[in-house]
């Protein structure tokens, strides 16, 4: 248990370990076994970026139908709501970059699809049918949409 939580719970989560005699490990597997088995570009010699998302979020090397499919989910989320790209235009110049990128990743809840199931009513005992994968593919894609517009401002 950590400081701090006694009655909650809670989940460890690890998906890498980096071990000063081994290296780095991503879900156990070793960088060079990351490069032979996660998927590439055709004519690629490195693996995709989706490939190694996947690996991480679900702990299972994935097909290539699987990178293909988040490579398209990626792209319908590449635009930002022009409500958060309003609001982190209007934040004051002095503003800290993390309260930024905090208030932006929060705005991001109105395209939710868990937050969208929620409010209609969602039974508790789905929840993770929802939200699990497209939760976290939500956020990270959105950190990613906030970077890449270049809209924090340092």
């Amino acid at each position: 248990m950590y400081g701090g939580m006694r009655g909650m719970k809670g989940l460890v989560y690890e998906t890498s370990v980096l071990d000063p005699d081994e290296g780095i490990r991503f879900r156990g597997y070793s960088i060079p076994e990351c490069q032979k088995l996660l998927p590439k570009a055709k004519g690629g010699e490195e693996p995709l970026p989706e490939g190694l998302f996947w690996l991480l979020v679900t702990g299972k090397i994935p097909t290539e139908e699987q990178v293909s499919w988040l490579s398209k989910e990626w792209a319908k989320r590449a635009a930002l709501p022009s409500h958060v790209v309003t609001m982190l235009d209007n934040f004051p110049t002095n503003l800290h970059p993390m309260s930024q990128l905090s208030a932006a990743i929060t705005a991001l809840n109105s395209e939710s699809n868990f937050a969208r199931a929620y409010a209609e009513g969602i039974n508790r005992t789905k929840y993770w049918e929802v939200g699990n994968f497209g939760m976290v593919i939500d956020v990270w894609w959105g950190v990613k949409r906030i970077k890449c517009e270049g809209k924090i401002r340092v």
